[in-house]
């Protein structure tokens, strides 16, 4: 097991590295580059035209990595076909932006309505399946919930929760890359010491294909994932909540995802509420630190250690 978690970090960290070159120079061919929100930072008008969609590559690499390991760890297929069907809608979100050149992309009710029928077929394949106890354990004690029929819906909210808490943790330099690598060497560290192994590669791909990512999406990022890869990322760690019955966990060791969704849920409604008005400089919360002073590199050490230090407070849940 852990020369399966050694071997995918390091496959996965290699096919991104491999890829990456030739996807670079293949993207700006493609004039697939960012739009840049009008209203955002200054400093980032200067990232307008950068290739986006990178996110292909290290979904590639997942896939790639998840399929040698899958005969012999099952539970991967589940946590995959959620992983590479966000990245489709992101493909498909990051697409529209491209052709129609507009930050916009989807509308925010064509994305949730796709969120919510992948989210549903994966909650419906876990709830109906023997192999799955669908159980949640509740952090810092030894008690496991059983939700019933419940339990569905309560998928569905927090999957959804996660995955846009992703979408929206991707806005500056290795932002998102860096975070969830951490919390992808979490979920292989939960499932090697608290679970059976179940899902192992197919977390050490995800962790291996971002350290790759990293190299060329660290500040200043010469592409980014788009939505294709933070989509696939928020599906992957929610999925992998659910498969190792910690879904409870991840307000804890994703807590900054959880911070990114609330700041825009808080700044929307109270802008409109008070008709104008603002809580932060600028939602999502990393644009409020960069608006009052940090740097993009700051932003990202310091996000990242916080990250560390929850995943560490998280297994002392366990």
């Amino acid at each position: 097991m852990y020369i399966d978690l050694v071997i995918s970090i390091l496959l996965g960290f290699a096919i991104v590295s491999v890829l990456m070159p030739f996807a670079i120079p293949e993207l700006h061919k493609l004039k697939f580059g960012q739009e840049v929100r009008d209203d955002g930072p200054k400093s980032h008008l200067k990232k307008q035209g950068t290739p986006t969609m990178g996110g292909i590559v290290f979904l590639v690499a997942i896939v790639v990595v998840s399929a040698i390991f899958s005969g012999h760890y099952p539970k991967i297929v589940p946590v995959l076909l959620l992983t590479v069907g966000f990245g489709f809608i992101g493909y498909v979100d990051d697409y529209l932006k491209v052709v129609k050149h507009q930050s916009e992309g989807f509308n925010p009710k064509q994305k949730f309505a796709c969120q919510f029928v992948f989210t549903l077929i994966f909650g419906i394949y876990l709830y109906m399946s023997p192999e799955y106890d669908n159980l949640m354990k509740i952090p810092f004690t030894e008690i496991y919930i059983d939700l019933g029929w419940f339990y569905v819906p309560a998928l569905m909210f927090i999957v959804l929760g996660t995955d846009n808490g992703a979408n929206f943790t991707d806005g500056i330099d290795g932002l998102a890359s860096s975070v969830t690598a951490v919390i992808a060497l979490f979920i292989a560290s939960v499932s090697m010491y608290f679970g059976k192994g179940e899902i192992v590669p197919i977390a050490g791909a995800v962790a291996g294909s971002l350290f790759g990512f990293l190299v060329y999406n660290c500040h200043p990022a010469q592409i980014f994932m788009g939505d294709t890869g933070s989509l696939a990322l928020g599906g992957f760690v929610a999925a992998s909540a659910f498969v190792l019955e910690i879904p409870l966990f991840i307000p804890v060791f994703a807590l900054i995802y959880l911070v990114e969704v609330l700041s825009v849920i808080i700044q929307v409604t109270y802008f409109k509420a008070t008709h104008g008005k603002r809580v932060f400089r600028m939602a999502p919360i990393h644009h409020h630190y960069e608006l009052g002073g940090w740097s993009e590199t700051k932003v990202v050490t310091v996000f990242t250690i916080v990250t560390i230090l929850l995943c560490l407070v998280a297994v002392l849940g366990m």
